[in-house]
């Protein structure tokens, strides 16, 4: 998968009290990058508690289910599209849906 874009994940653990989410998102990152998900079974089998959503929505749970991140996957060119990252709360703020 090549994921768009890192910098989002990058803004978001330098703010100063997301500072815990760094190493884990780069893990996830990693992974990502070098992950071969074809459809959203892949993805479960990887990650058993991923959420599966409409429009090739995913969301991830980060850090212990700290944070959450919400990316769309095109299974035909390998692309991952980060969405969104942030806090339970933030994510319970936003439609995916419209993202």
């Amino acid at each position: 998968m090549r994921v768009f874009t890192k910098k989002t994940l990058r803004e978001f653990w330098k703010q100063t009290d997301y500072q815990d989410a760094e190493q884990p998102l780069k893990a996830w990152h990693d992974e990502a990058d070098h992950a071969d998900w074809k459809t959203p079974h892949d993805i479960k089998a990887q990650y058993a508690n991923a959420s599966i959503l409409k429009n090739n929505k995913v969301v991830f749970n980060i850090h212990g289910n700290k944070y959450r991140l919400a990316v769309e996957i095109d299974y035909t060119y390998s692309h991952c599209y980060v969405l969104f990252v942030g806090t339970h709360a933030q994510y319970d703020k936003v439609d995916i849906d419209s993202l």
